[in-house]
């Protein structure tokens, strides 16, 4: 028996898109697929427009002054602490040959100094309220662009698609110059390429600041360059192996442990400026004596060393070969339709994928017009991430701090842009089972604030319409109030899955 429409729509716009805004689905129903579809048309699809927000090189260079102040100032407190303790010292040497000759001084019974009545002490215990530092105060800037975003969005398709190559493409702000960068990362080197060549992208992540600072490429010295030879150091294959096995072909998938040597004697020399220069600091940098000279051979093809479009032709034919097809065809399939996606879903993908040359808008149309995205059934589990953002929009609450947001993302295991390797986080739904008991104790702080303000029933009905099951109807009819309600339907099967 055929599926009711209004199902299949719902399923659609909610497996594409974030959990809709108050006013609900009934919109879409005529036709989501054009809804979804015309996030991703838009000419400025996925960008962040704020000139608060720092360039990738303006970040760096703002955390080193901060480093460079910081630094000062504990060199300035260590510098007073020994002034003081010499002070100390002669004072005491000077009391103790006062003692043993009082004529020493003719101040020798004067009495000391009384406290002015206006210089109230400190409590022991009162500290200064710590601010914090301006690579974290850059991070959170950037989370909150991100979050606004994904708030403000129609349905989310487009920004759906930013965070997916975002953790393809991931870096992690647990390594200390990379955290200002994040948000940069994402601004710069993915979201303006989501709905274009999947060979643009991938060359702007690999020569991005924080991919190369992420991947260690900035110290990449080829063995024999004028740099390497001087200083005795030489290759990291780090970068060069995650963009054949992660970004690229895939793990085992028509390459060896000579490609990957090579591949990292190819792309030696793509750096950055140091972030003291205070011009172009932080910038990605071909430098020419870092780079390995002569020919190199990967994955059957030789490129002679012409600087750094020796690097960028190897990445050209990597963007284009069948195998990166198949790998990006089967993690988006994973990520948005299921844990085990239908192959040929998959092998659709593919096709579409190198019948455009990796334009990525073509197959994220493909995604989402293939039948097998519209007939799979609600199995797969939001992520930490979706499921706060779909909370949010279904209730209509804004959060004002970002910081919260943040620190929920912590404690459900997704903490943003902080990867726990350079593979990203899982897109299979087990992952994240152990984390239902950390989401009910969130949906409870959640009800608690903001209960009263959410009638759960009526948002259910916008959110979810036709998914909605009887259970969870039932549930929350018998609510004991509005603020049980509204944890009972965070926790619901309906908001947990898409």
């Amino acid at each position: 028996m055929a599926l009711d429409p209004r199902i299949q729509a719902a399923t659609l716009l909610h497996r594409f898109g974030f959990a809709p805004k108050p006013g609900g689905l009934a919109a879409f129903y005529k036709d989501p697929r054009a809804a979804l579809l015309a996030e991703l048309d838009r000419p400025n699809a996925g960008l962040i427009f704020n000139d608060d927000l720092l360039s990738a090189g303006e970040a760096a260079r703002a955390s080193f002054d901060f480093r460079q102040e910081r630094k000062a100032e504990r060199l300035a407190r260590r510098a007073g602490d020994e002034m003081d303790k010499a002070a100390a010292n002669a004072a005491k040497e000077a009391a103790k040959n006062a003692t043993s000759n009082p004529m020493a001084t003719p101040l020798g019974d004067a009495k000391p100094e009384m406290a002015k009545p206006d210089a109230a002490p400190q409590a022991a215990d009162a500290k200064p309220k710590q601010q914090p530092g301006m690579p974290q105060q850059i991070y959170l800037e950037e989370a909150r662009a991100r979050l606004d975003n994904a708030l403000n969005a129609e349905l989310g398709f487009a920004e759906r698609l930013v965070w997916f190559w975002s953790n393809h493409f991931c870096v992690s702000a647990d390594k200390g110059q990379v955290r200002p960068l994040c948000g940069a990362f994402e601004r710069e080197a993915i979201r303006p390429f989501i709905a274009g060549k999947f060979a643009d992208m991938l060359l702007a992540v690999e020569t991005h600041p924080a991919m190369l600072l992420y991947l260690d490429n900035v110290r990449s010295l080829g063995p024999n360059s004028v740099a390497g030879l001087r200083q005795g150091k030489g290759l990291n294959e780090n970068l060069a192996r995650e963009i054949l096995e992660l970004h690229t072909l895939g793990v085992r998938t028509g390459y060896s442990q000579a490609d990957v040597t090579s591949f990292a004697k190819v792309i030696t020399g793509w750096t950055i400026t140091p972030p003291k220069q205070p011009e172009n600091g932080g910038d990605f940098v071909f430098n020419a004596r870092m780079h390995e000279p002569g020919p190199q051979h990967v994955i059957d093809r030789d490129y002679d060393d012409n600087g750094i479009a020796q690097g960028r032709a190897v990445l050209a034919r990597l963007a284009v070969h069948p195998a990166t097809a198949k790998h990006i065809a089967s993690k988006l399939a994973r990520h948005f339709v299921s844990d085990a996606p239908p192959q040929a879903l998959v092998d659709r993908l593919a096709k579409r994928f190198i019948d455009s040359s990796g334009d990525l808008k073509a197959v994220s149309r493909e995604l989402v017009l293939a039948p097998e995205a519209w007939d799979a059934p609600r199995t797969k589990m939001r992520r930490p991430g979706e499921w706060l953002v779909g909370a949010l929009r279904s209730t209509g609450i804004a959060p004002s701090d970002v910081r919260p947001l943040v620190q929920a993302q912590n404690l459900l295991g997704e903490p943003l842009w902080r990867p726990p390797a350079p593979n990203g986080f899982s897109d299979d739904s087990a992952a994240w089972m152990d984390g239902l008991a950390q989401r009910l104790d969130i949906s409870n702080q959640f009800a608690r604030r903001t209960g009263d303000l959410i009638d759960p029933q009526a948002v259910a009905e916008a959110s979810f319409g036709p998914l909605l099951s009887k259970d969870t109807q039932e549930a929350l009819a018998r609510a004991e109030s509005r603020q049980q309600g509204v944890a009972l339907l965070l926790m619901s099967p309906e908001m947990q899955r898409r």
